[in-house]
């Protein structure tokens, strides 16, 4: 069974920095895409930052510049480091994985979300 676990959210001052960590575990025989997801009190959940294999980066207008999306192949594992951080920013995050579990089957999985809480 294939988990996404989630780490590293809080609470942090206006202009503070976060970083977000995500692992998958299980029986896992590849990763696509991993990504950053973020879901606000009433509002829909918005893709915040996504990474391929091989690198390749996308990131949501509202955190071009602050934020910062990595991956480790080695240890399935994504970042996001997050600076200049606003009160905006505030919002549960959820990681997003698109994961293989046979050689020829994959799916989304996602994690269980952390808190990130901006102060102004």
């Amino acid at each position: 069974q294939v988990q996404l676990v989630e780490s590293g959210g809080g609470l942090v001052q206006a202009g503070g920095s976060l970083i977000l960590s995500c692992t998958a575990s299980g029986t896992i025989f590849g990763i696509n895409v991993m990504g950053w997801y973020r879901q606000a009190p009433g509002t829909q959940r918005e893709l915040v930052a996504a990474i391929t294999r091989g690198g390749s980066t996308n990131y949501a207008d509202s955190v071009k510049g602050r934020f910062t999306i990595s991956r480790d192949n080695t240890k399935n594992t994504v970042y996001l480091q997050m600076n200049s951080l606003k009160p905006e920013d505030t919002a549960v995050y959820y990681c997003n994985a698109y994961i293989y579990y046979s050689p020829t089957r994959g799916t989304d999985y996602w994690g269980q979300g952390t808190q990130v809480t901006v102060s102004s």
